[in-house]
């Protein structure tokens, strides 16, 4: 006897042999016959959000590699370990951390503003802030509402974390779109902060103890790339927006028995780095490959990709197959700035796009997950 399905527009969970997933199309909610078994795939489609602004805020203090190198200097020959191990590994040449009367949420609120600024959007209209960074002071309350305040956005604008690791922009853009796409809100902010500080300095101080061996000191290598750095984005409709860069829509997947490859706190990040960047690019691959029924990625303008590494950068390029030369990279000057990295890397690179160009923004977060964005710009 086959097991019995559910219809979606039953809330008591009517039996049929048929599943119906709902995709958001227009500002209607059409029912997709997909068969009893999902393909563990999600697609998306958005007919009137835009992209209207993105922006950022880095850092004014730089740290090269070399001076993270020199603090390491004690545990690299005892480990025998050659020095320039992250620009030669990494490839990251410097990173930026925050300066004496900076910070993180203070960033966001200035890349906030910035964004609003450039879409022309007065703050009173935004109906939705999202913050979706790893960085947080404390588990309560959120980090969006200081950045509400601090943005003097109005009391009826809904305000919320978002944590997903790397992938959290590319999640909040694509709530926030499915919320203005159903007429919920009309602009969405979309804002992340990362702070790298406290982070290094802990993993620092513990690769220098003498008892540490080769291996854990590789395990919390990816620490040494962190970045700080802040970005917002505003969404609205592309109706009202012509100028705006239409969000075309998107692809999500998920591999969660990885969910212990990549753990970190503010003490620390644990990495199984081989497994992880196998799991990672299996995984993007898989996603790719399923969404070829709904989008045709091989000739896009610009691939964004999340930034990591020299060695991440390269692996997705041969998996995926990409041009290169439209693969742009900022992880050699910022390293790894978390889910601020792919906005990050689209604000700088803007001034070369041009009208009518296709951009993919594309994630990956330590769980696994990731997630796929197309930009009509």
């Amino acid at each position: 006897m086959q097991p019995a399905t559910y219809d979606a527009a039953y809330p008591g969970g009517y039996p049929s042999s048929r599943l119906r997933v709902p995709s958001v199309r227009g500002s209607a909610v059409y029912a997709q016959d997909a068969g009893a078994l999902l393909p563990g795939n999600a697609t998306t489609h958005f007919d009137d959000v835009a992209l209207v602004s993105v922006a950022s805020v880095l850092p004014s203090r730089i740290t090269t590699s070399d001076d993270i190198e020199e603090r390491l200097a004690p545990a690299l020959k005892r480990l025998k370990l050659k020095p320039g191990l992250l620009r030669r590994v990494a490839g990251v040449n410097e990173r930026r951390n925050w300066a004496d009367g900076e910070s993180s949420d203070e960033a966001t609120i200035a890349a906030g503003k910035q964004a609003l600024a450039e879409a022309g959007v007065d703050p009173r209209e935004i109906g939705l802030i999202i913050n979706t960074s790893v960085t947080r002071k404390h588990l309560e309350p959120s980090v969006a509402v200081r950045l509400h305040h601090g943005l003097g956005l109005p009391s009826s604008a809904i305000n919320f974390d978002v944590a997903n690791a790397c992938l959290g922009f590319i999640n909040g853009m694509s709530l926030a779109a499915g919320m203005i796409q159903s007429g919920q809100v009309k602009y969405a902010l979309i804002v992340n902060g990362e702070d790298a500080d406290e982070i290094q300095v802990n993993t620092i101080n513990r690769l220098v103890r003498e008892d540490l061996d080769r291996d854990a000191f590789m395990q919390e290598f990816a620490s040494l790339t962190l970045g700080s750095g802040a970005a917002a984005a505003v969404l609205g409709r592309a109706s009202d927006h012509p100028e705006g860069h239409r969000i075309v829509g998107g692809v999500t997947r998920a591999a969660t028995q990885f969910y212990d490859l990549c753990v970190g706190s503010v003490d620390g990040m644990f990495t199984d780095a081989k497994a992880l960047l196998k799991g990672g690019l299996d995984l993007v691959v898989s996603a790719w490959k399923e969404a070829k029924g709904e989008f045709d990625w091989t000739g896009m303008d610009r691939y964004v990709t999340h930034q990591v590494s020299s060695v991440h950068t390269n692996a997705i390029v041969r998996a995926a197959k990409l041009d290169r030369d439209r693969v742009p990279v900022t992880y050699p000057e910022l390293g790894n700035v978390g889910p601020a990295s792919i906005p990050i890397t689209l604000a700088a690179e803007q001034k070369t796009l041009r009208r009518g160009d296709r951009v993919l923004l594309m994630g990956v977060g330590s769980g696994l997950n990731t997630g796929m964005l197309e930009l009509a710009w």
